[in-house]
């Protein structure tokens, strides 16, 4: 049993998959191919917004969005506790303070009401300026942006939807990546839509703002004059070399027509099997999913009970072919990067919690019924 089945995935999309590469090779157009614009226009339509920026990798995307909005020193950027590192290293290397902010622990999304204490805080200090929230929507969930919007809209913050999990998720009908002002995702081969290697994409509907991350992804290059014979010789800003490679665009193409198609709904048929077979287990903390809400299920994510070792646990399911997963394992504010910076000066009580008892289960589109009952079955075995 694998923990996220490429493998299957791969049989079921390898005619599509064989031929878009092999188009891309004849071509030999690697870089900045037809492809590459085909996919961004595709992505932007989905999600619902006017730009697609494809880029290197969803840390970069982050990166990339900060730097457009000119977000660094003396700034504060508030950041969920409980996510993965870029999400607050990509602030910190802007030269932005991240501060980190706790979670709901139903949803393992940032807690609104904490964020509001946090941004309090910050202001009555007087040494940090508010600019920007980083909300994730961790493990396929959207963020609360019922509630996150209307925060950032009273402190004027900036909020940067980072996607890598969710995209393919939904609040009110309203996909992931379209609640920021500026939005970023991954295309990391585990996520939901994953290529073959790195790649990630940033989603705006500010044109000026789309310009400039284009421009900052290929080395500050000149996008008023795209066009120009000197353009690609003409930088008007210090950027980076952050491409998405022709190929990941070939590869993502026809795995973007199975996401829309199937996977999404299978892979909620497989978390809806995986709760109703664990929802009498007593004392397990099931993933939940609230009214408007529509999660793409990167992760299946449950918390286990007072008393239960999680690492003979996982050793148990190991013993029986069952591959599972730790996210996260520590704190964002307790990471040793963080060490004697304003950064690890956090209260997040919830997220502390959710690092002793979390475990993610297997779960993507193409786990078959009788691996969900087998993996329930011996969970109960071992907690019974």
């Amino acid at each position: 049993m694998e923990f996220r089945d490429l493998k299957r995935q791969y049989i079921r999309l390898k005619s599509d998959i064989d031929t878009s590469l092999a188009e891309v090779i004849s071509s030999a157009h690697f870089i900045s191919g037809a492809q590459v614009k085909a996919l961004e226009e595709q992505l932007a339509s989905y999600v619902g917004v006017k730009h697609c920026i494809s880029c290197g990798n969803g840390t970069d995307a982050i990166s990339i969005a900060l730097t457009a909005y000119e977000v660094g020193i003396g700034d504060a950027v508030f950041v969920p506790d409980f996510t993965f590192f870029s999400s607050g290293e990509c602030p910190a290397t802007c030269g932005a303070t991240p501060v980190f902010v706790d979670v709901c622990r139903d949803t393992y999304n940032m807690d609104a009401a904490a964020l509001e204490r946090e941004i309090k805080k910050v202001i009555a200090e007087g040494i940090l300026t508010p600019k920007a929230v980083v909300a994730v929507d961790l493990f396929g969930l959207p963020a609360n942006y019922d509630a996150i919007i209307p925060i950032c809209e009273k402190y004027n913050l900036l909020l940067l939807e980072d996607g890598a999990q969710g995209f393919g998720g939904s609040l009110h009908g309203k996909r992931a990546c379209a609640f920021g002002d500026i939005s970023t995702t991954s295309f990391f081969p585990a996520k939901p839509l994953g290529c073959y290697g790195d790649g990630g994409a940033i989603f705006t509907n500010d044109d000026g703002i789309a310009a400039l991350c284009r421009s900052i992804a290929v080395h500050g290059k000149d996008m008023a004059h795209p066009d120009s014979p000197n353009a690609k010789y003409n930088n008007v800003r210090l950027g980076m070399n952050s491409r998405l490679d022709t190929l990941q665009a070939a590869v993502l193409m026809p795995k973007f027509e199975a996401f829309k198609g199937y996977e999404l709904d299978y892979v909620n048929k497989a978390a809806m099997l995986y709760t109703e077979q664990l929802k009498d287990v007593r004392r397990l903390a099931l993933p939940i999913v609230p009214d408007g809400y529509y999660s793409s299920w990167a992760q299946y994510t449950v918390q286990l009970p007072d008393g239960a070792d999680r690492r003979e646990m996982q050793a148990f399911l190991k013993g029986c072919g069952i591959p599972t997963m730790i996210y996260y394992i520590k704190p964002m504010h307790k990471q040793t990067a963080f060490a004697g910076t304003r950064s690890a000066a956090a209260d997040c009580p919830n997220t502390e919690r959710l690092c002793e008892t979390v475990l993610c289960l297997p779960i993507h589109p193409y786990l078959e019924e009788d691996e969900i009952f087998f993996v329930a079955n011996k969970i109960k075995e071992f907690l019974k």
